[in-house]
């Protein structure tokens, strides 16, 4: 398996994962990218910014993800909690994985290969949201060491629990 930036060529493999998760929360009845949200449009704005991430097997895209080292507008504001920390760090978005791959692990190898990036980038903490009916992704992170922080709310006003591992 290959972790990489993703290119432009990638848009139509990321999508069809994207809209694969999308589903997957619809089923679960989980009111998470229920709105059209993240499109081809926010995809190809984390491909500009050297953003967005892919893990590659056998030539095939099976799972996609965001990160940045940016500051995380709607994280300055915390509550029911605090952030373990206030320093530099890195967001993680997006993070979602091809059916046919789910239940391998790559969402733990994707945090794996961000944490790396982290060191590189002489950053030692990493912060992630997620909805809170979303629970596979919750165990994900505690499962690799992240620890609930609180609540923030992000651009269209929903609550979403916070998390930070630092490294």
């Amino acid at each position: 398996m290959i972790f990489r930036k993703s290119k432009t060529s990638d848009v139509k493999s990321i999508m069809k994962i994207i809209r694969q998760a999308q589903e997957f929360f619809k089923n679960q009845e989980i009111d998470q990218w229920q709105d059209g949200y993240p499109n081809e449009y926010t995809i190809i704005k984390d491909i500009n910014n050297a953003e967005s991430y892919v893990i590659v097997k056998d030539d095939e895209v099976v799972a996609t993800s965001m990160v940045t080292f940016k500051n995380e507008p709607s994280y300055d504001s915390i509550y029911e909690g605090q952030w373990l920390s206030n320093n530099k760090y890195a967001t993680i978005h997006r993070v979602a994985v091809s059916n046919t791959h789910k239940g391998l692990g790559l969402s733990t190898e994707i945090i794996k290969y961000i944490e790396d990036l982290c060191i590189d980038h002489d950053v030692h903490s990493i912060k992630v949201d997620t909805h809170k009916e979303n629970i596979p992704m919750q165990k994900t992170l505690k499962k690799n060491g992240f620890e609930y922080c609180g609540i923030i709310y992000v651009d269209n006003s929903s609550e979403r629990l916070a998390f930070e591992k630092l490294l």
